[in-house]
C-alpha cells in the first residue's frame, strides 16, 4: 500500500526531522524514548526521509530533549489530576502515546490543518484528545481550550517564531488559564547561528528569528511567568549513546559558558 505523500516545506518540513530522529533512537538498545509510535509513522509515510540528513547523534539529542519534557509532563500531571495539556506545534511528535495521560487529562495538540490531517491518517484517536487545526499565533483557538491548571508545551517552537509573536502567545496562554507551567527549548544567538548551519536545516530551508539569550528575558516580557527549573540541552550523562567526538565535545561544553547556553530546556510556572 502507498504510504501518505507529504509536500511540506521550510519550517513544516522540520517536523520530519524530528519524527525521523526519534524513530531512529528508539531503534536503538536501551532507547530512551521507546517510541513506537514514531518509528511506524516513518513507514507509513511517502518521503525520502535521507535528504534530512538526520544522524544518530541529532536522534539521541532530540530524544534526550523528548524524554526531559516527557518527565516534566508527567510530573505537573502527577500533581495536577484532570488538567489540560497544550502541545503547541505538535507536529507529528507522539507526546501523548508516550506520556498515554489518564482519560481525565484533557489534551490538545495544536498545529497547521495539513499537519493535523496527516496526524489524523497516522495515528489512532484516543478519549479527551483533540487536535486543533491552526497555526498557533493566530490565537482564534484559544477559545475552546477550558480554562483550569494547564501545562503548555513548545517543543521547537520558539526559534520558529518571531520574538513578539512568541511574546503575545504566550502572554495571552497564561492570561486564560487558572494557572500552570510552560516548558520549552530555547537557543541563545549563538545557539540559532550552530543550528542554522545544520545539514537538516539547511535541506528544508527553514529560517529561524527568536532567540533567547536570558531565561529571566521571558519573565519580563511575559508577566505572571516564573523560572523554576533550567537545564542544559545536552549533559555528559544523556549523551553514552553519542558518537565518541558528539560526548566530548558535550563535555567540553561545560567549562565554556557560551557553549553551556546555546541550547536550555526551560521551565516556568505562572
Amino acid at each position: 500500500m502507498a504510504g501518505e505523500k507529504v509536500h511540506f516545506t521550510k519550517e513544516k518540513e522540520t517536523l520530519l526531522i524530528t519524527l525521523y530522529g526519534k524513530a531512529l533512537e528508539s531503534r536503538r538498545p536501551g532507547s530512551l524514548l521507546n517510541d513506537r509510535y514514531a518509528n511506524e509513522a516513518i513507514g507509513k509515510i511517502d518521503y525520502d526521509f535521507s535528504r534530512l540528513k538526520v544522524d544518530e547523534n541529532l536522534g539521541v539529542g532530540l530524544a534526550i530533549r523528548a524524554r526531559r519534557l516527557d518527565d516534566w509532563v508527567r510530573d505537573f500531571l502527577a500533581h495536577n489530576p484532570g488538567a489540560t495539556v497544550l502541545h503547541l506545534g505538535c507536529g507529528l511528535d507522539t507526546r501523548i502515546f508516550r506520556i498515554d495521560p489518564p482519560a481525565d487529562v484533557r489534551w490538545f495538540d495544536i498545529d497547521y490543518p495539513e499537519v493535523v490531517a496527516l496526524r489524523r491518517k497516522l495515528y489512532p484517536a484516543r478519549e479527551n484528545y483533540l487536535l486543533v487545526p491552526s497555526s498557533v499565533t493566530e490565537q482564534d483557538w484559544l477559545a475552546q481550550i477550558p480554562a483550569g491548571p494547564a501545562m503548555i508545551v513548545a517543543e521547537g517552537l520558539t526559534p520558529y517564531l518571531h520574538a513578539e509573536d512568541g511574546e503575545r502567545l504566550f502572554s495571552a496562554l497564561v492570561k486564560h488559564f487558572d494557572r500552570g507551567e510552560l516548558i520549552l527549548d530555547a537557543y541563545s544567538n549563538l545557539g540559532l547561528k550552530l543550528v542554522r548551519l545544520s545539514p537538516s536545516l539547511r535541506a528544508t530551508g527553514a529560517e529561524l528569528h527568536w532567540a533567547i539569550n536570558d531565561p529571566h528575558d521571558l519573565e519580563r516580557s511575559v508577566p505572571g511567568l516564573h523560572l523554576i527549573e533550567e537545564t542544559t540541552a545536552y549533559e555528559p550523562k544523556h549523551a553514552a549513546h553519542m558518537s565518541s567526538a558528539a560526548k566530548a565535545i558535550i563535555f567540553l561544553w561545560r567549562f565554556i559558558p557560551p557553549l553551556r547556553r546555546i541550547g536550555r530546556l526551560l521551565r516556568y510556572r505562572f
